[in-house]
């Protein structure tokens, strides 16, 4: 498929085409759902944490005498029945990471790209690169009319467009590496390079 090519400026750059098993592909739904939720679950921090009963920090002396008090017979404070004891099965620091094949990585990112590409969401770009001058790049983003936007580079992200970026509220940019379903289904529209094409289009093949 061809789409066209553009500046930052916003004037025309020529054309480039597209690999159609990278950004032709039907969007399925469940993909892209099982890479995200992988993806999310990984990086959970997983610290969360109760104390149990060997834990809290109560007499271990028995409460009162086993019989004759006509109420239960209890040994230690530190039960889960009493208000500040040990809570029973509570969360502990863990990982939520699971398992996701390669294949399926990599075809839930091709899948990505397909569906911002069929929604109309897919602009590329002649390069990424700036003077540092976060003013100068706000100014074009806006001229474009982008509002949440990724921009994917090639292999290694121009140093003053990326000094550029850091004060653009909505606007991020991340290597071709870097890419991923979360952040690029995160933003209304997804900016390639035209580096960022070739390096995607080499990582995916």
């Amino acid at each position: 498929m061809k789409l066209d090519v553009i500046k930052l400026d916003g004037g025309k750059a020529g054309s480039v085409d597209l690999d159609e098993a990278l950004f032709g592909l039907e969007p399925r739904a469940d993909i892209l759902h099982r890479v995200v939720r992988w993806q999310r679950n990984k990086a959970q921090a997983g610290t969360h944490k109760v104390k149990t009963r060997s834990e809290t920090s109560y007499s271990t002396k028995k409460i009162y005498r086993q019989k004759g008090t006509g109420g239960a017979r209890h040994g230690s404070r530190n039960a889960p029945i009493f208000r500040k004891g040990g809570i029973y099965k509570g969360p502990t620091p863990r990982s939520h990471a699971h398992e996701l094949p390669k294949k399926f990585r990599k075809l839930g990112l091709k899948h990505a790209l397909s569906a911002k590409a069929k929604a109309g969401e897919l602009v590329v770009i002649d390069a990424a690169d700036s003077d540092g001058k976060t003013s100068a790049l706000a100014k074009q983003v806006k001229n474009l009319g982008w509002k949440r936007a990724l921009v994917i580079d090639g292999a290694a992200v121009n140093e003053g467009f990326a000094q550029a970026v850091r004060n653009i509220e909505g606007l991020d940019v991340l290597p071709s590496m870097g890419a991923n379903v979360y952040d690029i289904l995160k933003r209304d529209t997804l900016v390639l390079t035209k580096a960022g094409v070739e390096a995607l289009e080499a990582r995916l093949k």
